[in-house]
């Protein structure tokens, strides 16, 4: 049958050049974004993902590391994506033509106990030609929505981030709030000491040394509710990295931060920076263009469409075979859908509309985010400076006060006003150093910036 070979070439010429396989023809895969792991900058190709707690004492680095590679939110990012660019391969399909293959088996019987087979076979090929755009806007929509998914993971991806730093600096403070009430137990103890020495010579009244009696076992308390503090934010920083609350977490040693580091920017340059940046305000303008795609595929379901359909043909009955096949186009031409495309298309405007208003008040957001971070951080730093000098004359005050009550010329409430504002001091350092390494990270998030450079060691005066 002459039919035949002219159908099978005309097959063959419609079916693409598939180098990576019949699995993903349209690269697909290569289409969805990174793992959430390895997105950041600094650290793509290096070691695998991390699944278990370092040797080592853990670094705001491995806290991040951990963070991403363990927590079930970016396995969920991820798969949005990869299943977003396969929906990409699913639009580029359309413009495929698809092969249609048929087969049936009849037994007729007649009353007078007569009967015959017939056997049927059919393969069909359909290629829709001509649909004024139908096909080009389904991609599109895809194609946008793929780069939603994508920015959406980036905007995970730094949420996680700041996550991790958060609880690992909040560990770190709270293991610093254990020595420094550690020092004012200490502090506290050697004033009991001293007022019942002078109470046991008889130059130390009994209130002497019950007042220091009392703020040592409160020095004491405050110690032990600091380690239950600090026991809890180890918990939850393991929880955190993915790991059971009880897991043993030893955290390193950060370099101590000067008074001196300087944050200054011109604010306006700040939230034009993060406008551009930021992933949740890209995911937001590729959600409107994928809402302004969906407009077309509406309007298109209105259109006409022309599509052309062949295939040869095979029958046996009852002995006697045929054999042919058919070729044509088809035009269709939607007439009256009782307003279906018009209410469609309007749905579809509406939507358009709505993910503008979201673009825009997300806009707004990154301003307002931008500015509250940047204007902790400036309070930070030079709170930085502040408590450095307030715990360096809170130092001094107490030696004085502690020297002149063994001397006897000073009172237990100079010495003990004194330690209580040293041990105020402290904690407000500890405060002020956690304050300007959460907004640092805070500030960068913000901004859409946040990625491992940030965990580069801070030079003085840099930011």
């Amino acid at each position: 049958m002459r039919f035949l070979p002219a159908f099978f070439l005309l097959t063959a010429a419609a079916m693409p050049a598939w180098a990576g396989g019949v699995d993903d023809p349209f690269g697909t895969d290569a289409m969805a974004p990174l793992k959430v792991s390895l997105k950041l900058a600094a650290r793509v190709g290096e070691a695998p993902c991390a699944t278990a707690m370092p040797v080592t004492a853990l670094t705001p680095l491995d806290a991040v590391d951990l963070a991403l590679c363990n927590h079930p939110q970016t396995r969920e990012v991820w798969a949005a994506a990869r299943a977003q660019a396969a929906l990409v391969g699913v639009a580029r399909a359309g413009w495929l033509p698809s092969l249609d293959g048929s087969a049936s088996a009849t037994r007729f019987q007649y009353d007078d106990g007569g009967a015959y087979n017939r056997r049927a076979a059919a393969l069909t090929l359909s290629w829709l030609l001509v649909d004024f755009g139908r096909r080009s806007a389904n991609v599109d929509n895809a194609q946008q929505l793929l780069a939603a998914a994508a920015a959406s993971q980036d905007a995970m991806v730094q949420t996680l981030f700041l996550a991790a730093l958060q609880g690992y600096y909040a560990a770190l403070a709270a293991q610093a709030a254990v020595v420094s009430t550690s020092e004012a137990e200490r502090s506290a103890r050697e004033s009991y000491q001293a007022a019942d020495a002078r109470y046991g010579v008889g130059v130390a009244t009994p209130a002497d040394r019950l007042q220091a009696q009392t703020a040592f076992s409160q020095a004491t308390l405050n110690r032990i509710r600091a380690e239950g503090e600090a026991r809890n934010a180890l918990g939850a920083l393991a929880n955190a990295l993915g790991f059971a609350a009880h897991q043993t977490v030893v955290l390193a040693e950060l370099p101590v931060l000067s008074g001196e580091l300087a944050f200054q920017k011109e604010i306006d340059a700040l939230i034009a920076e993060a406008q551009a940046r930021r992933p949740d305000l890209r995911a937001a303008e590729a959600q409107l263009k994928a809402a302004e795609a969906s407009v077309d595929i509406a309007r298109t379901q209105g259109r006409p469409s022309i599509s052309l359909a062949a295939g040869p043909t095979w029958q046996n009955t009852a002995g006697v075979v045929t054999q042919g096949g058919s070729i044509g186009l088809t035009l269709n031409v939607p007439i009256f859908a009782g307003f279906d495309t018009t209410y469609r298309v309007r749905s579809a405007a509406a939507q358009v509309d709505v993910r503008a208003a979201q673009r825009d008040r997300i806009r707004n957001q990154v301003a307002l985010d931008v500015w509250r971070a940047y204007q902790s951080l400036t309070t930070a730093t030079q709170s930085l400076k502040t408590t450095a000098d307030l715990v360096a004359s809170a130092e001094q005050s107490e030696r004085v006060a502690l020297g002149r009550y063994k001397a006897g010329v000073g009172t237990v409430l100079d010495l003990l006003s004194a330690q209580s504002a040293l041990a105020s001091a402290r904690l407000q350092r500890i405060q002020a150093q956690l304050d300007w390494n959460v907004y640092r990270a805070t500030l960068a998030q913000a901004m859409g910036a946040l990625d491992y450079t940030l965990l580069q060691p801070v030079a003085e005066g840099r930011q």
